[in-house]
């Protein structure tokens, strides 16, 4: 029986002796039942059409996406099979001109256009990719060490100060490689986006959800746009991007059964978490030996970047909790499977 049925037959049940006051109470008490399930409808159904959009949108994205992956596959292979003889003979003709400064500098430049040229090939490669990932245990901190030590001389060079939040013994069951590219694409994301300096933290938690991995900057932050189409392949704020490296990332967390989200931040910055869901096979980790931690700080002696302890009232601890202090900025959804 509905709302409306059920008031209709309260107003039907008034006898004939009702006062006039009683009647308009229970027209009045009709009608409010009546606004209040109008309400409630209406939100379903914008909630509705606010899910259809949300899943039309990603039904978009992904035949984009395979054509776009098939195109691409074929156009970097090409690229690639051509770059191979381009470069012996770039290295045949500096051994002529090496007694031309001139000739030097101008192939300095073109050397330099070649390389940019086959990065973009590699992304490319990348993110066409549909390899399984090969499920591996593994700390955690081990693997961020080895980023920031690829990173050293960049953040050196930057006047960058490292904040890290990660505990030694923090375990995850991943494909290496590919959340080492996936960690690597967002902390140059982040240098990118601090050319004069600034704190670059990482920061990693266990909850219900999984393995959460974040990696904040003290930049400007996400413009409206670029917080929306962040995750698109080919979508670039950066002079000389690829718009792949975000694109990248989205997709190793998608093989991972993960997701991942970027946020704007009250006092500046950006921050993107990474979302790696604990796999059934992850208490085989007990049963394998892994090596003592190599500290990250051990190897930074040498140059200006400095490991502090990250401060406490900088994030709360769980990306719920942080979702109250920072405007979300979502990334495209998972689909189900």
């Amino acid at each position: 029986m509905t709302e409306s049925t059920m008031v209709a037959e309260n107003l039907l049940s008034l006898n004939a002796d009702a006062g006039l006051e009683t009647v308009l109470a229970a027209w009045h008490t009709a009608t409010v039942q009546l606004e209040q399930t109008h309400e409630t409808l209406r939100k379903e159904v914008c909630r509705l059409t606010d899910e259809l959009e949300v899943k039309n949108r990603e039904l978009a994205r992904k035949n984009r996406l395979a054509d776009l992956g098939q195109m691409a596959s074929h156009v970097a292979h090409e690229v690639r099979n051509n770059l191979v003889p381009v470069t012996l003979y770039l290295s045949l003709l500096r051994r002529r001109i090496s007694d031309d400064p001139g000739s030097l500098d101008v192939l300095d430049k073109v050397e330099a256009g070649f390389t940019a040229l086959e990065a973009t090939v590699h992304d490319l490669l990348h993110f066409t990719s549909d390899r399984d990932p090969q499920w591996r245990v593994f700390r955690l901190g081990e693997l961020i060490d080895d980023v920031l030590g690829t990173l050293a001389p960049q953040l050196s060079a930057q006047g960058i100060e490292t904040v890290l939040d990660v505990p030694d013994g923090q375990i995850v069951q991943a494909d290496r490689n590919m959340l080492r590219r996936a960690i690597l694409n967002l902390a140059l994301n982040a240098l990118d986006a601090m050319p004069d300096g600034g704190t670059l933290t990482v920061t990693a938690t266990a909850g219900p959800q999984g393995v959460e991995l974040e990696i904040s900057d003290t930049g400007p932050g996400l413009s409206e746009e670029s917080g929306r189409r962040a995750f698109e392949p080919f979508y670039t704020t950066k002079c000389g991007g690829t718009g792949l490296g975000l694109a990248i990332v989205y997709r190793i967390a998608e093989v991972h059964g993960g997701r991942v989200s970027g946020i704007n931040c009250p006092e500046g910055g950006a921050a993107f978490t990474i979302t790696i869901p604990e796999g059934a096979m992850l208490e085989a980790a007990a049963s394998k030996p892994i090596l003592p931690r190599i500290p990250y700080p051990t190897s930074a002696a040498s140059w200006s970047s400095t490991i502090i302890a990250r401060p406490a009232s900088r994030w709360p601890t769980s990306s719920a909790n942080r979702a109250m202090t920072c405007n979300a900025v979502p990334a495209p959804p998972r689909p189900s499977r």
